[in-house]
């Protein structure tokens, strides 16, 4: 990464964590206050672009937060006072089964095949 590029990062983060909006204009003035020199004004309008209207600070936080899996499913629900237990042992076994299906153990082929 150019120097350029890792201090209008930087001047962002600062704006960010004082709460002030991503502009331009206060990315230069915080790069010019912090003396480095050779910075083009397109990297401060991209990032000024870039983060418009996002909340940098929750995007820092939530980093690889990604889509995620799913949530397991839940196994049977526990039985009623006095209910027949047994009915939750089908259940919990089929799912299981399902779950071996979906490998990919026996595709019939492999990576380097």
């Amino acid at each position: 990464m150019s120097t350029a590029e890792l201090a209008t990062s930087y001047a962002a983060l600062i704006l960010a964590d004082d709460g002030v909006e991503i502009t331009a204009d206060k990315l230069n003035s915080l790069i010019t206050a912090a003396k480095v020199q050779d910075v083009e004004p397109i990297w401060t309008t991209l990032f000024a672009k870039a983060l418009e209207g996002k909340d940098v600070k929750d995007m820092l936080m939530n980093v690889g937060g990604g889509g995620g899996a799913a949530p397991a499913p839940a196994a049977a629900a526990a039985p009623a006072a006095g209910g027949d237990s047994g009915a939750a042992a089908p259940a919990a076994k089929e799912e299981k089964e399902e779950a071996k299906e979906e490998s990919d153990e026996d595709m019939g082929f492999g990576l380097f095949d």
